[in-house]
């Protein structure tokens, strides 16, 4: 094989037309480009350079041997430049957005290890529950809890698992009112709910053996935002039907209890979506890395 620092003399000699100005160029001197070029021809058994002692040339081969040479020469830079982005330390601010109950799950943990392994990243959360347009407002990162399968829109999606949503009430409440011992028995029972509609509230539920059924949900309050309808549930209001990643650790502390546990409603799937050309720039990779790892702890997906 070819020696290629040779080469990379040979090509420098050639751009710079001539040997004074390569070692100028290189800080060589120019009887070692001399004797590298030199070495370059034996080895090619070819005249690459035409040298006279008031002219310089190339060779018609070594002209074609340089146009190879040069584009060798710009790949291994390329190589190198990739490899050195990506081990660089990542830096810089990346923007996010994920839903208010995920955002309240995820980002505590997030940030902190972020701030551990990565100090120089910023991130700049939007938590909200309308869908964003990712590439039109200038997001990085996107986590969509959804239900039915994501549009093909060009964008990288990391499918992370299913959250099960969980029906739950405080022992206070099932004391007080009797626990339900099936379905059909939760029409006498008062629902917590996320919001009013003009149409009736279902519950659709799935059984471990592949039953499934609907209640109509008579709602007693209605509570626009996740965290307050966890609590108003182990405040004794009412039951609710709640992601398990933010009722899992009531039910742990016995602050809740499931009710119907062979029963589950329906989940979502949570997805992290981002851009191809995102995932070149370190911060993003970094950050898309620990986050997809926290999410599938925090939210205690399936």
């Amino acid at each position: 094989m070819l020696n290629l620092n040779d080469v990379y003399y040979f090509a420098q000699v050639v751009e710079r037309k001539g040997f004074a100005a390569a070692s100028r160029a290189l800080h060589v001197p120019k009887s070692t480009l001399s004797k590298r070029v030199a070495a370059l021809e034996k080895a090619l058994g070819a005249r690459l350079i035409l040298r006279t002692a008031r002219s310089f040339a190339v060779s018609k081969v070594g002209m074609e041997f340089y146009k190879h040479a040069a584009a060798m020469l710009s790949e291994a830079e390329a190589a190198e430049h990739l490899v050195r982005k990506r081990v660089a330390e990542p830096s810089g601010a990346v923007r996010m957005t994920m839903s208010m109950t995920t955002a309240q799950l995820a980002m505590p943990s997030l940030l902190s290890k972020l701030a551990a392994s990565h100090p120089k990243i910023q991130v700049e959360l939007h938590a909200t529950n309308r869908f964003v347009n990712l590439v039109d407002e200038g997001f990085d990162i996107a986590v969509r809890a959804h239900y039915n399968e994501l549009p093909d829109s060009g964008l990288v999606q990391r499918r992370l698992g299913h959250s099960p949503m969980y029906l739950v009430a405080s022992p206070r409440y099932l004391n007080a009112r009797g626990a339900p011992r099936q379905p059909e028995d939760l029409d006498q029972h008062e629902a917590l709910l996320t919001q009013p509609s003009s149409a009736p509230v279902v519950w659709k539920l799935w059984s471990s053996a592949g039953g499934t059924h609907e209640v109509l949900a008579s709602a007693r309050y209605y509570l626009d935002e996740p965290l307050t309808l966890l609590n108003a549930a182990v405040a004794g209001l009412g039951i609710a039907c709640l992601p398990k990643a933010l009722c899992a650790t009531s039910i742990e502390t016995g602050a809740l209890a499931r009710v119907l546990p062979e029963w589950n409603a329906r989940g979502a799937t949570i997805t992290v979506l981002t851009a191809h050309r995102r995932l070149q720039l370190p911060a993003v990779a970094a950050t898309l890395e620990l986050l997809t790892t926290q999410l599938r702890v925090v939210m205690r997906l399936e």
